[in-house]
Parts: C-alpha cells; sequence; structure tokens
C-alpha cells in the first residue's frame, strides 16, 4: 500500500467499498481466500464479485470477507469503517464518539459502537513477555469523588470513582495493561507473572506487593514516599510517561469512561504506544489484520463483560 501523507489522500484512495473491499480481502486472506466456517480454501468467488462460496460438501456455505470479523453484518459502508480505523490508529489521543459521528455522518450511538468495534482490534491478543529493563506500575484510573453528586459524596471513599489499572513497560519497547481489582500482593504478583520474564530487571515503586517477586526477579525500587524517583538507571519515569498520555486521552477526548469499558481503552493507547514508529499507513494496515472476532452490541452493553 502507498504511504499517504494526509487523511485527504488516504480518502482518496480508499473512496469506495470496492476498494476497501479488495483491500480487506487481500489484508484478509492474501491470494487464497478462506472459508470462515470450516477454514476450507476449496472456495470459488460467486458472479456478484463480493461473495464466495464454500465448495466443501459438508459446508457449501455462502460469505463475504467481512463474515467472522469485527465488520460482519454491518450496515456502515466500508469507506466510513476504513476512515474510523485511519483515525482510531493513528490520532494521538483518540476521538469521542461525538466526534467521530459528526465526521462520519453517523449518530452518536452507532460511532459509539464502532468505535469500540475497533478498539476490539487494537487489542494485542497474544502479548510477548517483556525482558530486558521493564518499569512496572499501577494507577488508578477515573472520575473524582468531588465530581460526585453532593449527596453521594459523604460516604464515598477516596477511590470509589476508580479502578485498578496495573502497567508494565519495556525500557526501548513496549507497554502492557491490564484492569486488576486492587492492588494486594497477590493480584500484583499474577498480574507481573502474566507479563513480564521472569529474570527480568523489574523497576518499581515502594509497595510491598512487589517484595514477593525478589526471587524471580532482579528487583529495584524508587522510593517515592521519600522524594527519591531517579537511584542510577531505576527509576519508572516511562511508565509514568504512559500514564499521562492514557489520563490526557480519557480526560481530554472522553471525560468520563465506565470501568466495564476501559480495558479497551487502555488497549488503544498501547496499541499506540506500541506502534508510534510505524507510519501511519503502516499502523493502519497492522489494525486491519486483527480484524477476526465479533463484538455484538447486546455484549458491549450488557451488564456481564
Amino acid at each position: 500500500m502507498k504511504e499517504f501523507k494526509s487523511i485527504l489522500e488516504f480518502q482518496k484512495h480508499f473512496n469506495t467499498d470496492e476498494k476497501c473491499r479488495l483491500f480487506l480481502e487481500e489484508q484478509r486472506w492474501g491470494d487464497t481466500p478462506a472459508c470462515p466456517f470450516c477454514a476450507s480454501t476449496n472456495v470459488k468467488r460467486l458472479k456478484n464479485g463480493k461473495r464466495f462460496q464454500c465448495n466443501e460438501k459438508e459446508c457449501r456455505k455462502q460469505f463475504s470477507v467481512t463474515v467472522g470479523t469485527v465488520a460482519e453484518n454491518t450496515k456502515i459502508p466500508l469507506t466510513k469503517w476504513f476512515l474510523a480505523m485511519y483515525i482510531l490508529s493513528n490520532h494521538s489521543k483518540g476521538i469521542s464518539s461525538l466526534q467521530l459521528a459528526s465526521w462520519l455522518d453517523v449518530t452518536q450511538k452507532t460511532a459509539w459502537f464502532l468505535n469500540h468495534r475497533i478498539r476490539q482490534m487494537l487489542t494485542d491478543n497474544a502479548p510477548e513477555l517483556l525482558s530486558g529493563i521493564v518499569e512496572v506500575d499501577e494507577t488508578y484510573v477515573g472520575g473524582r469523588v468531588s465530581n460526585k453528586h453532593v449527596s453521594k459524596r459523604k460516604d464515598a471513599a477516596k477511590f470509589d470513582n476508580k479502578t485498578m489499572v496495573f502497567g508494565a513497560v519495556e525500557r526501548e519497547g513496549k507497554v502492557v495493561t491490564k484492569i486488576i481489582p486492587n492492588t494486594t500482593t497477590d493480584s500484583l504478583v499474577t498480574a507481573v507473572i502474566e507479563n513480564v520474564e521472569q529474570g527480568t530487571v523489574m523497576i518499581t515503586d515502594e509497595h510491598v506487593g512487589y517484595r514477593q517477586l525478589k526471587k524471580l526477579y532482579k528487583h529495584a525500587k524508587v522510593n517515592h514516599s521519600k522524594q527519591q524517583y531517579v537511584k542510577g538507571a531505576a527509576h519508572t519515569n516511562t511508565i509514568e510517561g504512559f500514564w499521562n498520555l492514557l489520563k490526557k486521552q480519557i480526560g481530554g477526548i472522553h471525560h468520563s469512561v465506565s470501568s466495564k469499558h476501559l480495558q479497551r481503552y487502555c488497549d488503544e493507547a498501547s496499541y499506540r504506544y506500541n506502534n508510534k514508529q510505524l507510519a501511519q499507513d503502516t499502523r493502519f494496515t497492522s489494525a486491519l489484520g486483527n480484524c477476526e472476532g465479533r463484538l455484538k452490541y447486546k455484549q458491549l452493553i450488557s451488564k456481564q463483560q
């Protein structure tokens, strides 16, 4: 794909659903279309050019390139899908559903659903364990108790309105984030072991929950409570810089984010951080290549995720 110098060039290139569909076919299947129902490559393109049929006797189902992807059964033109993907994968702080609705000429509800389905594409479903020198930290994300109605403030604890997010970043490398229920030793130990390779140099603050990991990691720490922020090569400035980006995205663009959906917003911020060295068109193509899997509206608004 050519390198686009601006969003206008991108729109001019992908200005028809036909161009978008053919490019999606190329990114998803290459030269060999595969049935999303049985994975067979014994398929043929039908006369209309948009659909395929599986030739396996046990299957024989028809499908299009969007079946089995986040865009399955969509009524939104692929030109708008592609533009939304390009914006979300490249815009430094993301985009609100209200702004996206205005740009795409759709309802806010449609834009909100579209945003979440694209965030699903920006999720790294099989991240590699971080190694080398890894900074580990946790932060609260959410509204202030002072923003609650006065009748609800009296008995509210300091962090009632917030959700705990664990983060780890490899120096000169990638970041991973995960919603955790609390900062107990069990929660922190589990989060570290699941995301950081054992034997790695792990740098944290003075939180006691990390002490249990000293036999598994080369643990260095800085004591923030004593105004110590750098101790030789030990500091957590990199992960704190990422927290700053995440909170600017949530506070400045979205203003309020439900804890139920927060992991997707974290995944979105992580995707842009982890791919910041890539050209904009490459970021878009990388996101498009992760389009498998559906997120239905009923699932999105359900109380249990």
